[in-house]
């Protein structure tokens, strides 16, 4: 499997905003981005703002994002 990339909070919005996610909202360091479906479902995820996240936390926001994106497409951004 490739590793995961280091990677700053602000470009996982920019990569989570190319998928149609919009800010809704940021409170301190945590950043808050939703869509809709084509259900009409709202989509909601929080990424910490920082210069570096850790790998656990992306791994986290991956498994989250893949509800909603399918995974090979979040593979190109977000691995090596």
């Amino acid at each position: 499997m490739p590793k995961l990339r280091v990677i700053s909070g602000s470009d996982v919005v920019k990569i989570l905003e190319s998928f149609g996610f919009v800010i809704v909202r940021q409170r301190g360091s945590h950043i808050k981005l939703k869509r809709l479906s084509v259900s009409e479902s709202k989509e909601i995820l929080t990424v910490p703002n920082h210069k570096e996240i850790d790998r656990g936390t992306l791994n986290g926001l991956i498994k989250q994002c893949s509800k909603f994106v399918p995974e090979t497409e979040l593979r190109k951004h977000f691995y090596n």
